[in-house]
């Protein structure tokens, strides 16, 4: 993270005290303040609490840019647009180290990294809330960080499968306040992962079961979030035997497949739609950005997701990707109908369905169905043949009541993972999930056509198979080589 990213970062927190009614985490900017200041009552220090949200939404992170970019660089999408600023080099897996959206993934991920280390420093030995409470704030910075740093070891490292003791990031797991302390190596992609779970345990022990709404539910860490993104965590690790482990905590032995703790439910919403065109907030969230009804919160027109899918459309399905899957073409499975056609006749996808300015469709970075595939893999990967067929039946049957799996598709282990993998594309495309899949299982990322040409094939061993660090770490970090 460069010098500027990492000041700018803390001068907002030092200048921003966030109290908005109208959104799900109140936040709001008023006006500026001093640094000391904005730590120095249990209303400011929860104010700082929900800035943390407020890095992870930012447009060139999970609101929605970095969940393109991953779209972009894997298989499933054809690109219409040509222009830089849509991201054509990244489909066409030519960047590099100068390009603005190689910089600012990386210092949206650590601004909020580094937003979490500030607060996690202003509470250490406070008495402005009651220490449970505290304990709880930094157990929502250490999910904020984990979820920053997966996200960034995934796009400027190499895969854990491919070679965990690859060089991965630079760990800073101090506040920076100041210029002139970004020199920090990097560290093992295998310690990155690490501290990640670190940070996780951590969070399930001091996070609460529950809020008091659904909107707050979704859209906050709980125990069951960092549960959640741990099973993620360690299938990208192929640690299959704790996916199980931590899946089981919110997934039943049997169907039906539903999590209860106190007044909290986890469970598929009974139509795929809801999840998309409903309350947003309903049991299958886990995780959720939201986005309220105000113009502070509305994601510039270019990073939203309804932008891309639908609207311009600048990303379509690719007649050669998942979109050919009969399950996509039959009106028997309702996610069917969150595939259209634009004038073009080209696929596009409608999980984000806004068509007009202002884009405020929440999106999903959580869902208990990715909970469910998580579980279902590791489990036939351990070699709970059965589990593993009842959780990806699950999913599918919630789509397609009368779907039924072939022995071809489900009878042997290695027909079972292929056609767990499968739902995955079918079940999770557009949300950021296909490049992932592809790295952490040793593929290449394969060629692809669009409307501006043809994207290359990128095997695992090519320098474009993760993206480059960027220049602006590079020219302030002077250890980020070691």
């Amino acid at each position: 993270m460069t010098i500027r990213y990492i000041v700018s970062s803390f001068l907002l927190l030092a200048t921003t005290l966030l109290s908005c009614q109208d959104s799900v985490l109140d936040t709001r900017p008023q006006t500026a303040i001093a640094e000391a200041d904005a730590y120095s009552t249990s209303g400011k220090l929860l104010a700082q609490v929900n800035n943390l949200y407020g890095q992870v939404q930012a447009p060139t992170f999970y609101g929605g840019r970095f969940i393109i970019f991953n779209e972009q660089r894997a298989d499933e999408f054809g690109q219409n647009d040509g222009n830089a600023a849509t991201g054509s080099a990244i489909w066409n897996q030519n960047v590099a180290s100068t390009s603005e959206y190689i910089n600012n993934v990386w210092s949206a991920g650590y601004t909020a990294i580094n937003a979490a280390n500030i607060l996690m420093g202003r509470l250490a030995g406070t008495t402005l809330v009651p220490d449970s409470v505290a304990r709880q704030y930094v157990a929502e910075a250490k999910f904020v960080r984990a979820l920053s740093y997966l996200s960034l070891v995934q796009t400027y490292a190499k895969p854990y499968n491919l070679d965990k003791n690859a060089p991965g990031l630079p760990l800073r797991l101090t506040a920076i306040t100041t210029a002139g302390n970004n020199d920090l190596a990097r560290s093992s992609v295998g310690d990155v992962y690490g501290q990640i779970l670190n940070d996780l345990n951590e969070a399930e022990r001091d996070l609460p079961t529950s809020y008091p709404t659904a909107l707050l539910n979704a859209s906050r860490a709980k125990k069951s979030t960092a549960i959640a993104l741990k099973t993620r965590v360690y299938l990208h690790q192929n640690d299959f035997r704790n996916v199980v482990i931590e899946a089981a905590k919110l997934v039943p032995d049997a169907a039906p497949y539903q999590y209860t703790a106190g007044t909290l439910t986890h469970r598929l919403e009974s139509s795929i739609a809801t999840v998309f065109g409903g309350s947003y907030v309903g049991p299958e969230a886990i995780f959720t950005i939201p986005f309220a009804n105000s113009t502070t919160e509305t994601p510039p027109t270019q990073s939203a997701l309804a932008f891309n899918y639908v609207t311009q459309p600048i990303l379509f399905l690719t007649t050669a990707g998942i979109s050919a899957h009969p399950a996509l073409n039959t009106t028997a499975d309702a996610r069917a109908g969150l595939i259209g056609t634009n004038a073009a006749k080209q696929k596009i996808l409608r999980k984000f369905t806004t068509t007009t300015a202002p884009f405020r469709d929440y999106v999903p970075v959580i869902r208990y169905a990715e909970v469910l595939l998580n579980y279902a893999e590791a489990a036939a990967q351990t070699g709970n043949l059965a589990l593993g067929t009842s959780l990806l039946r699950a999913v599918r049957q919630r789509a397609n009541p009368s779907s039924v799996f072939t022995p071809a598709e489900i009878g042997t282990k290695d027909a079972l993972l292929s056609t767990i993998l499968t739902e995955r594309r079918i079940e999770l495309v557009g949300e950021g999930f296909r490049l992932g899949d592809l790295q952490r299982t040793g593929q290449a990322l394969p060629a692809k056509v669009g409307s501006i040409g043809t994207a290359p094939t990128v095997l695992p061993t090519a320098s474009n198979y993760i993206w480059p660090l960027p220049s602006g770490e590079l020219s302030t970090n002077r250890l980020i080589g070691q």
